[in-house]
């Protein structure tokens, strides 16, 4: 029987790029213990350090202001296994006249609110609209004056463009 050459099977390793040093996984864990991670920011950034793969809200009140935004900004049949959700706003551009829209829009985001985010409580609606040099294509403004009373939170405001025409 012949003998092994024990130096033939070994293989020296250097862990210099394996994991952590100890010192930086201690700050994740203090940043993790005084901050926490709530909700992913939209439009989505690639995150680094603490926050992961994408940028993360940290604060409920962002993260809340980023919800709303999400659902005013969402039509019927975008959200994937949720058809309904959203204020369904976009369809709005071609159906009615431009006072018509107004009341419609109220109509949708107030709906939305009522069955999405009950605890978003509105204050008031304002409304601007931008005319260019074609007199039948429009921007309308809605400005969308919120509250959030379960966190203290007061004079809030979301601006959402819709592009009517006729």
């Amino acid at each position: 029987m012949a003998s092994r050459d024990r130096t033939q099977n070994q293989k020296e390793f250097q862990f210099k790029s394996a994991g952590q040093l100890i010192e930086t996984e201690k700050k994740y864990a203090e940043d993790l213990f005084f901050t926490k991670l709530i909700g992913i920011k939209t439009p989505i950034q690639f995150g680094g350090g603490r926050d992961g793969l994408f940028k993360m809200h940290s604060n409920l009140k962002d993260q809340v202001r980023d919800n709303f935004r999400n659902l005013i900004q969402t039509n019927h049949g975008d959200r994937l296994g949720n058809y309904h959700y959203g204020a369904n706003l976009a369809e709005l551009a071609f159906e009615l006249s431009e006072s018509d829209v107004r009341q419609e829009a109220v109509n949708r985001i107030n709906f939305a609110i009522d069955r999405f985010m009950p605890f978003i409580t509105l204050n008031d609606f304002s409304f601007f609209t931008e005319r260019t040099d074609n007199e039948h294509i429009a921007k309308l403004g809605i400005e969308v004056f919120y509250g959030i009373p379960r966190l203290g939170v007061t004079n809030q405001k979301i601006e959402v463009i819709l592009r009517v025409a006729g």
